[in-house]
């Protein structure tokens, strides 16, 4: 195998790189390699440290007040983390809302690109590429300027123009594919021959910002689990993160159970839905159809075996609601003084289908984007 960064232009280490391996047992050490060149399996941490309550950085808010839980490096930050969590009721139910959308870039993705950009930087990486359909680009473009890390940014033609604004506006150059998210991801992943490749999809540093979020909640409830966590899917980020980390609590003796887990998609594109459904292992790849919810239009994601094992483990579920449900809980929230993006509303949105399921049940919903970025 080729030395770390060997591929990679302009490339100055100053830090050793994070150990990966895969699920067939192959370990690097090489950003350059975005999934595993054998298996082709995403890379998972190869060591990673084990949550500690005295670790605990209490005389700092955002996420890093984990840094000794995260891989050992010296952090990105823009504030990140450390949002509110309060109790709405509107007409699809009540639940604890997770403001996600109230990150420096307005979305949840802040969590995960902190960390792997503070991973790209501390092994010099100057040059980093990413496709998405407009928060992760987004979020990428501001932690990549404040990394000193050029940034480039693969997005669908047809996504929405206040985000490919938010993306240029941050200095990043943003490339519009033709075609839909695996179009952009495509053209995208020819590039990181080049330059490394910043994926929120099959970077597991990603996932361990997101886990993050879990741990926040946990201390807001003063040191308890929620009964049920209702997310909105499409590769399932926020979803695995959160049920890894509230599965760091439980091997830490902290929570009893990781919360039942439900996963919300659009009707338009639904294949973690349908294989739940179904009873498959993983999903198979669908069409990405057409929706507001454009933030989860994925036709067959990255991780899709593990969502699956977390829904049938957890005792959780996924369902599916169509375009009309999620302006109608969009629209209840605005009533509620939250303005969300229509992909935060997804979860929102199935709290009715779940009704029998999570009756008397403590829930938390991540509110994941601002609705600013859709004026």
């Amino acid at each position: 195998m080729t030395s770390p960064t060997a591929h990679l232009r302009g490339v100055h280490r100053q830090a050793p790189p994070v150990g990966l391996r895969c699920a067939d047992g192959h370990v690097t050490s090489d950003p350059a390699l975005w999934r595993c060149p054998d298996c082709e399996a995403p890379w998972e941490l190869a060591a990673a440290p084990e949550f500690d309550p005295r670790a605990i950085d209490s005389t700092t808010w955002s996420l890093w007040r984990y840094a000794a839980m995260l891989p050992a490096v010296p952090p990105v930050t823009l504030g990140e983390g450390g949002t509110p969590l309060v109790p709405v009721a509107v007409p699809e139910g009540e639940f604890l809302a997770k403001l996600e959308f109230l990150a420096p870039t307005g979305s949840y993705k802040d969590r995960g690109t902190a960390v792997v950009v503070s991973h790209l930087r501390a092994v010099g990486v100057e040059e980093a590429v990413e496709d998405s359909s407009g928060n992760a680009g987004a979020s990428l473009a501001a932690y990549a300027v404040a990394a000193g890390i050029r940034a480039r940014v693969f997005v669908p033609a047809h996504a929405g123009a206040g985000k490919k604004r938010q993306i240029a506006e941050m200095g990043a150059e943003v490339v519009e594919v033709v075609g839909g998210r695996g179009a952009a991801a495509a053209v995208c992943r020819r590039e990181t021959r080049v330059a490394a490749y910043a994926s929120h999809c099959w970077n597991p540093l990603f996932l361990s910002g997101q886990s993050t979020c879990a741990w926040e909640i946990w201390e807001q409830l003063g040191g308890a689990g929620p009964d049920a966590v209702v997310c909105p899917v499409g590769q399932g980020n926020l979803f695995l993160g959160l049920a890894r980390g509230f599965a760091a609590l439980r091997r830490a003796g902290l929570v009893a159970a990781v919360p039942r887990m439900f996963a919300v998609q659009s009707m338009a594109c639904a294949p973690v839905a349908k294989a739940w459904r179904a009873g498959w292992p993983r999903p198979v790849a669908v069409d990405e159809g057409v929706t507001i919810a454009e933030g989860i239009l994925t036709s067959r994601p990255v991780r899709g075996d593990e969502l699956l094992r977390v829904l049938r483990h957890t005792g959780g579920a996924a369902v599916v609601v169509a375009d009309e449900e999620v302006r109608a809980a969009q629209r209840h929230l605005r009533g509620a003084g939250l303005s969300v993006e229509p992909t935060s509303a997804v979860a929102v949105a199935a709290l009715p289908l779940l009704r029998d399921q999570i009756a008397g049940a403590q829930v938390v919903v991540p509110l994941t984007g601002s609705g600013l970025k859709t004026l």
